[in-house]
């Protein structure tokens, strides 16, 4: 990004003299600082970051914005009533959708020059939608390493392993090959437990008939991987083989028709009405997929109320679901980046149902 069209790309119309962000992840989007501590103040002539002495040294290293130091004697409130002094501003916009209502009112309290506080809504998550090439290069690479990761794993799982023990070694070889964290609390179900999408990893010892499902990511600098395989022990059942292939074709089917200028809300469609049609539509709750990058759960989403048109190099996931409560769930997530004429795939494993 040109750091000198951050004003107008978030306030495009003027709509206020200067913008704080205060969300930690727009803070580094738009600044370049990891440290996420701090409040950045934009207007056409400064761009500002403010943060305290812990992080002035690493937000000097990371970032071109100019840095203040903000300090006990010397406020973040003291630093921006100069700054709105200093370019007698009386509007600034604020992020709604993040800063809390207990900040914003100390700000409303000292910046008494203000006479107009404006909701910037999602225009600065807005302008991480579309990833640049830097961006996919790193998310490939968290890709890779989840991928190598979770392969490495398959060749441990056996009977008698808990959800706990099979968490922890796929974190583990997560990390050993170059993550930096989790994109999320890794989801490890097994048996009649994965037909809880969202189940948490217990003491649970894996057995012979079970589906297990795994819904895992990392991050590689700051940035997110998001996958699920559903893999099988030992023997399975018709039933079981069913509703896997139900999924299956869902995703497959849904993935073939993305491309830019898809609405959202026809792929959610596409991967609905097969598995409606093949008995199990009360059975897949929640959305296609979501987008993701710099946090796990990002605008746009594949859902039945989002109709944005997917653009070239926006990041979604595709991970439709049967849950059959009391017995058994089926997940099977991919992620593509949306290209002119189809997409990208970042998910090489298999798709097909693995027997262990």
């Amino acid at each position: 990004m040109n750091k000198k069209d951050i004003y107008g790309l978030l306030l495009p119309g003027g709509a206020a003299e200067a913008v704080l962000i205060s969300d930690e992840l727009n803070m580094r989007y738009l600044s370049g600082f990891r440290g996420g501590e701090g409040l950045v103040f934009v207007s056409p002539k400064r761009q500002i970051l403010i943060t305290d002495s812990r992080y002035t040294e690493q937000a000097a290293n990371e970032s071109e914005f100019e840095i203040i130091e903000e300090k006990r004697e010397h406020t973040r409130s003291d630093i921006l009533k100069e700054l709105v002094r200093e370019e007698n501003i009386s509007s600034l916009a604020y992020e709604d959708l993040s800063m809390r209502c207990s900040e914003l009112e100390g700000f409303k309290e000292a910046l008494t020059g203000i006479t107009s506080w404006v909701p910037l809504k999602s225009a600065a998550n807005d302008l991480r939608r579309i990833k640049t090439p830097e961006e996919l290069e790193l998310l490939r690479k968290a890709f890779r390493i989840s991928q190598e990761a979770f392969s490495d794993l398959l060749g441990i799982i056996r009977p008698g392993m808990t959800e706990k023990e099979a968490r922890a070694e796929l974190e583990y070889r997560m990390m050993k090959k170059g993550a930096s964290g989790l994109a999320f609390a890794t989801i490890i179900a097994s048996g009649t437990n994965s037909s809880m999408p969202h189940a948490i990893p217990s003491d649970r010892a894996f057995e012979n008939g079970d589906f297990v499902t795994f819904d895992f990511g990392c991050h590689y600098e700051g940035y997110c991987s998001d996958m699920t395989r559903t893999i099988a022990l030992g023997e399975v059942s018709e039933e079981q083989k069913e509703v896997y292939e139900t999924v299956l074709k869902a995703q497959k089917e849904a993935i073939l028709m993305l491309k830019a200028g898809v609405k959202c809300s026809d792929a959610d469609r596409t991967a609905r009405k097969i598995i409606s049609d093949a008995g199990y539509g009360q059975y897949f709750g929640h959305g296609l997929g979501h987008s993701l990058g710099l946090f796990i759960h990002e605008k746009p989403a594949l859902s039945p109320s989002d109709d944005s048109i997917l653009q070239e190099n926006i990041l979604v996931t595709v991970e439709p679901g049967i849950y059959l409560p009391g017995k058994f769930g089926v997940r099977i997530e991919d992620t593509v980046i949306i290209a002119k004429d189809g997409c990208e795939d970042l998910v090489y494993l298999p798709k097909e149902l693995t027997i262990l």
